[in-house]
């Protein structure tokens, strides 16, 4: 059995990040994810004028809750969508003029339902290129809070941001979400909130409608450990499904894990995968089968295309669905993911948000067109354990999520 030590969660840095700033005292964080991502974030934090100190395995970060210390600032947010969302949200707490802008990908990437929801809570809120997309100013004096409805259906992000808003607001807020993709990563942010001393009601109507009442308590700084990622984790356990007698133990992903996308090895169970999930750690093992099925990944859709980079070697269809958010990610990874599997001979069906995958045998050589999507790279990297000459034409993409990806997976590939 191979152990392999994944870096910490993204999502779970990315909020503690934001807590850690709006926290009265000084917050260290334990095993934080270093990458492209939570570096412009940690970046942007010091930009806005919060002491954050860097160590090799932990993050001390001074809290504001009044807001950022300077009163004007730029904030280049690169590729990073927590980064792009969330900063912005955050310096509307504070009073000042902040500036914030993004990479071209990020750029084209969707921000108009929370725009939306800030400018309905006063906060003065201008785009300076394209509505509802970067770049934007954020012309903050606080915020009063109040009630507002939101429609989360393209981005759960858009729903975290405001919740972590809500403990820094005057009057507190209420949020009635009218639809919502990704709900576990909701959850991630609720039970982090409340690590911090945040207090959340939660009410759910008869039409599946739910309301968030988010009391004005401000954050208390702690000590918060990172969980390791389980979207990266994903990569891992599909290696060890595909190869017959391989195995990989994931440590700190166990029974008590926030993160949804752990809910990926119980897709892999179904498929003929051997799963242990204890209170340290999960555990795939080949069974040497590989069963299609049909699955919905509205709620872990970051790990579709590990999914459909697995699926030709299933022995029936893998039909993925409800997935029409990827569409609006990095990439459009469902085409993305559509279009590389053709390149290599697979037959592919695709809609509006589903895709489905028919067994094959993938064909190299072939250069992978990762469209600047680093989980595009890794999910193919799985595909290539037994798809001689695949190249891809960004390798370094990998630099947002998991900087040190090739050289671990090519370890974790030739151990024994």
């Amino acid at each position: 059995m191979t152990v392999i030590h994944i870096p910490g969660s993204k999502s779970v840095t990315a909020r503690a990040l934001f807590l850690a700033a709006a926290a009265e005292g000084t917050t260290t964080l334990l095993r934080p994810l270093v990458s492209d991502d939570t570096e412009g974030f940690a970046e942007g934090l010091t930009a806005l004028g919060y002491a954050v100190r860097r160590e090799s395995d932990a993050w001390h970060i001074e809290g504001r809750p009044a807001g950022p210390g300077a009163d004007s600032a730029d904030v280049y947010c690169r590729d990073g969508a927590t980064t792009a969302r969330f900063l912005p949200t955050l310096a509307a707490a504070g009073h000042g003029t902040y500036r914030f802008d993004a990479s071209a990908q990020m750029r084209r990437r969707p921000l108009g339902p929370l725009s939306t929801a800030l400018r309905e809570l006063g906060v003065d809120l201008r785009h300076g290129g394209q509505e509802g997309h970067h770049p934007l100013d954020v012309h903050a004096h606080g915020v009063k809070g109040g009630a507002l409805t939101l429609d989360a259906g393209q981005s759960s992000q858009y729903l975290t941001a405001l919740l972590m808003l809500g403990p820094l607001t005057a009057e507190g807020l209420d949020i009635t979400v009218t639809d919502l993709v990704s709900e576990p990563y909701v959850e991630i942010t609720l039970a982090m909130m409340r690590d911090f001393g945040a207090e959340i009601g939660e009410e759910r109507s008869r039409d599946g409608g739910r309301t968030y009442r988010v009391a004005p308590t401000g954050y208390r700084a702690r000590t918060y450990g990172i969980e390791p990622d389980a979207s990266t984790a994903s990569y891992f356990f599909a290696a060890a499904a595909l190869e017959p007698g391989r195995s990989v133990t994931v440590p700190g992903l166990g029974t008590g894990a926030l993160q949804g996308d752990l809910g990926f090895v119980d897709v892999l169970r179904r498929m003929g995968a051997d799963v242990d999930i204890t209170a340290t750690g999960t555990t795939v093992r080949s069974t040497g089968t590989l069963r299609g099925l049909t699955v919905n990944m509205r709620d872990i859709s970051d790990t579709m295309p590990t999914l459909a980079a697995l699926a030709p070697f299933a022995d029936g269809p893998v039909r993925i669905e409800d997935v029409a958010n990827t569409r609006v990610k990095e990439c459009d990874r469902l085409d993305a993911c559509a279009e590389n599997l053709r390149r290599l001979g697979i037959t592919v069906e695709t809609g509006p948000d589903w895709i489905e995958i028919h067994p094959g045998t993938p064909a190299g050589p072939v250069e992978i067109a990762t469209h600047g999507d680093h989980r595009i790279v890794m999910s193919f990297a799985v595909t290539a354990l037994r798809t001689p000459g695949i190249t891809f034409d960004d390798p370094g993409c990998v630099k947002k999520t998991f900087p040190d990806f090739h050289r671990v997976f090519d370890t974790f590939v030739h151990t024994p």
